[in-house]
């Protein structure tokens, strides 16, 4: 089933998630929704927040679909270490239309688990890195907005605003 997906300022985008415990199939198939759901969206990542759930659960697919094997699931994770600083470009599904360059780290490895309660590590670079740290930054309640500059931030909120204003976000 494809959910709705919240877009700023939802209050729910700020809101830290909830960890989680129970990993049944009610969970399984919100997993099986959030990426239905992305794929929809034409994204590569979601985070439970975006979707109305208040819980530390993300999924993430840089294949949009294409192949099932690099479907990730991430629920409580957590980054262990990070390694250097890139600018690049990104976007979320949160914020649509709205594309920006944010600081992050280059290489990440995160400690998770997956649908079934399994806790695993990686390590990840470029373009998963980068959707791993914004993913997990949802689940904390941190917005890609605020890892720009105050400048960038303000021109993206005056965007946001007027599109409210002229009924079309």
């Amino acid at each position: 089933m494809i959910l709705e997906i919240r877009k700023y300022p939802d209050p729910i985008l700020q809101q830290p998630g909830e960890p989680i415990s129970v990993f049944d199939d009610e969970l399984r198939q919100l997993v099986t929704d959030m990426f239905e759901t992305t794929y929809a969206s034409n994204g590569v990542g979601l985070a439970a927040q975006q979707v109305g759930v208040a819980k530390r659960l993300t999924v993430v697919d840089l294949s949009v679909g294409k192949n099932p094997e690099e479907r990730l699931v991430l629920i409580n994770p957590e980054i262990i270490s990070r390694e250097g600083k890139v600018n690049q470009e990104e976007g979320c599904l949160s914020f649509p239309e709205i594309h920006e360059k944010v600081h992050r780290a280059a290489k990440v490895r995160i400690r998770a688990q997956n649908e079934f309660g399994e806790w695993f590590e990686m390590d990840a670079t470029e373009l998963l890195s980068r959707c791993f740290q914004h993913e997990i930054d949802h689940l904390d309640g941190v917005l890609f907005i605020f890892r720009m500059s105050s400048l960038k931030r303000d021109l993206v909120l005056r965007k946001i605003r007027k599109l409210q204003r002229d009924g079309e976000w």
